[in-house]
């Protein structure tokens, strides 16, 4: 699914990961601003040329101190990074340039509920990755996901979003919940349903002006996330009003909505800043990426109250993720493509992940020990190393569409209707639906 990084997405300040070892690589990296000029495809006479990287959100290559590395082992090249807050302002943007085949970056990230449609209506205008990374070195559904019908591979992954659940200890105790993360993933064991009876617990003893979870679309998103079918089938039709995951994530969140589980606060939005600011949330579905948002917005005062356990349920689910590719319009393709190979291995995955804690989808990362032994302080020392390692490995290879994103999107709209304006859940999906189809043709 695709993460909304509206004002800041994955948050403009990282989450600190603490590890037992440093690699050399680690030891190596200092920050480094980027430059919003448009550079791409400048030369001079003495063979030095400057590399266009086209993103969005926080991809935290600067953080990581990684253009300044590259320019290190690669004196002739200067990496400067175009970076647009919102995702959904930046992939209209890519559309227009793609179809008129000007203003292209020399590398361009791809959200993963963009994938599909890219792979399906532009991957003749970038450059194919196959012969230049070995795409089993990803978990093995992230590659799968950028690859053309003729084999042809688009886009490298960056990170990915394996599903944890976050807490805050405190407020659990004093409701009188169990508040010890191994207590805590015992008991909502048996998958979402679990944890919703842990929230109507929550509730009976809440702390004051606080809410059990942010939003009951982040969870309908957690549910969604963990099928193989979720919106669309093999053959590419749109299945989404039959879909038992979509079917099972909406009638949770209708749940949540009713029985007021949820502070039905939009995620990134200003509402939600506030709430997690002032101490208000108990819970939040919680992918990997998410852990720096709400270290971001919480701030100091909860350093050490939140903790960071297995999500509900057995199945491992995927939220988000990117891609990095090459559009073939390029001047310096060859080495655009050299820059995505080493952006995307496993030492350089696993430096960004330190530096502001989105997962790594090459696998080789996951036996760093910067990677395997990493904690988070800020989350009560949380191993998310190991929980994020061992359910990106059991993530299903689920089927995607081209509009992913707008049915997701929409419905997690008609989820923060029933919460905070009440919505019946009937006209909720009647809305819902109608938007899509005219949406989706």
């Amino acid at each position: 699914m695709r993460i909304t990084r509206t004002g800041g997405g994955r948050g403009r300040r990282a989450a600190a990961v603490t590890t037992t070892v440093l690699t050399a690589s680690a030891l190596l990296l200092t920050g480094c601003s980027s430059d919003d000029g448009d550079d791409s495809n400048a030369s001079d006479s003495n063979g030095n040329i400057t590399l266009k990287l086209a993103d969005f959100g926080q991809f935290g290559y600067k953080e990581a101190g990684l253009f300044d590395q590259y320019h290190k082992l690669h004196p002739n090249i200067t990496v400067k990074e175009d970076t647009t807050s919102d995702e959904q302002v930046y992939y209209p943007k890519l559309l227009q340039q793609l179809n008129a085949n000007s203003g292209l970056a020399d590398v361009t990230g791809i959200e993963v509920g963009r994938i599909k449609e890219v792979v399906d209506t532009q991957a003749g205008k970038f450059a194919d990755l196959s012969k230049s990374i070995n795409v089993g070195d990803w978990v093995s559904w992230k590659e799968k996901q950028a690859t053309a019908k003729d084999g042809t591979v688009i886009g490298a992954g960056t990170d990915i979003g394996p599903m944890s659940l976050c807490y805050r200890k405190d407020l659990f105790k004093q409701a009188g919940l169990p508040s010890d993360r191994d207590a805590v993933a015992k008991a909502v064991a048996g998958g979402w349903e679990d944890y919703l009876q842990l929230g109507e617990q929550y509730k009976q003893k809440a702390p004051s002006g606080t809410f059990f979870m942010d939003s009951a679309s982040a969870m309908y998103n957690a549910v969604v996330s963990s099928s193989d079918q979720q919106y669309y089938d093999a053959d590419g039709k749109a299945v989404y009003k039959d879909s038992e995951s979509v079917k099972q994530g909406w009638n949770l969140a209708a749940e949540a909505a009713s029985k007021k589980l949820s502070g039905g606060l939009a995620q990134f939005q200003d509402p939600w800043k506030a709430a997690l600011r002032k101490g208000k949330i108990a819970s939040m579905v919680c992918p990997a990426w998410m852990a720096a948002q709400i270290s971001t917005e919480s701030g100091d005062a909860y350093k050490g109250k939140w903790d960071i356990t297995r999500a509900p349920g057995t199945a491992a689910a995927n939220w988000g993720g990117s891609f990095l590719a090459v559009p073939k319009s390029g001047k310096h393709v060859k080495e655009a493509i050299e820059l995505v190979k080493w952006l995307t291995a496993p030492e350089q995955q696993a430096a960004v992940f330190k530096a502001v804690g989105v997962f790594p989808s090459n696998k080789g990362a996951y036996e760093l020990a910067s990677v395997k032994t990493a904690k988070l302080p800020y989350f009560s020392d949380a191993p998310i190393g190991q929980i994020y390692a061992d359910e990106a490995k059991s993530i299903p290879e689920a089927v995607l569409g081209p509009k992913d994103g707008v049915i997701k999107d929409t419905i997690s709209t008609q989820i923060n209707n029933m919460e905070q304006r009440g919505t019946k859940p009937d006209k909720a999906w009647k809305d819902a639906t109608e938007t899509i189809d005219k949406a989706i043709g």
